[in-house]
């Protein structure tokens, strides 16, 4: 195999839908770093303007509701050619998910929002036969039980990254999954603070470590490469062998 296979070509657009911040900013900056032009979405201007990619060359970062049909719609139809796809957008609410708004609000953010988003790239991604990476969880396969639409919503994102990889397939488009473990990121800051909590988590996985955002990051590009163009429908765990035991 040709080392150029782990390279990506150019040019190469890559959008990142919620990629600000945590696991999405790691996963803009890997692609930065690959040389290519980035498009990053965040959900509000705060988390715009909070960004450390404002202002770098070749990023454009706009604020986009995924739960927004019109607005997913619009903001897709800017772009004639995608390589890469990656939906990053997510939320969770500890407790308050037993509401069934709250639960459908979840959802909303966290599976259909990845459906709106795939379906109106799914043009640009046709033209440039391009790829899709759907950021799951490891809860899509271990369920915590004061999360219950998120642990659904991420199981359902992994049946949706299958069903679309059978049906894009033609298209030339690859669809895959990566589902991080425990990573450090703003979402579980509270928890960490618990040290018997945060030793407790890091001695159950097999690195004896939690995640960083950048774990995720690479196999996420590399997903997105011409190395894994035999790769789709596939849900790449990247939780440091926590489930693995």
């Amino acid at each position: 195999m040709s080392s150029r296979s782990f390279k990506l070509p150019k040019p190469f657009r890559a959008v990142v839908i919620g990629g600000t911040g945590g696991i999405g900013g790691a996963i803009s900056e890997a692609f930065l770093e690959l040389g290519a032009e980035l498009v990053a979405t965040g959900a509000s201007e705060a988390e715009i303007g909070a960004s450390a990619l404002s202002g770098r060359n070749g990023v454009t970062l706009a604020v986009l509701d995924v739960t927004d049909d019109a607005a997913v719609k619009a903001f897709a139809a800017q772009y004639d050619r995608v390589d890469a796809l990656i939906n990053c957008a997510g939320i969770l609410r500890r407790d308050e998910e037993f509401d069934i708004e709250v639960f459908q609000k979840v959802i909303d953010v966290n599976l259909t929002g990845a459906m709106r988003c795939c379906t109106a790239f799914r043009s640009a991604l046709g033209a440039a036969g391009g790829s899709i990476v759907n950021i799951a969880s490891m809860n899509a396969f271990a369920a915590l039980p004061r999360l219950p639409a998120y642990c659904a919503s991420k199981g359902g994102l992994v049946m949706l990254t299958r069903a679309l990889a059978h049906a894009w397939a033609g298209d030339g488009i690859r669809v895959n999954a990566v589902a991080p473990g425990y990573i450090e990121t703003a979402i579980n800051a509270e928890g960490r603070r618990d040290s018997e909590h945060y030793n407790r988590i890091a001695a159950r996985t097999a690195l004896k470590r939690w995640g960083k955002p950048d774990d995720v990051a690479g196999t996420v590009v590399y997903l997105c490469m011409p190395a894994a163009g035999y790769v789709t429908g596939s849900v790449a765990m990247v939780d440091g062998g926590f489930l693995a035991g």
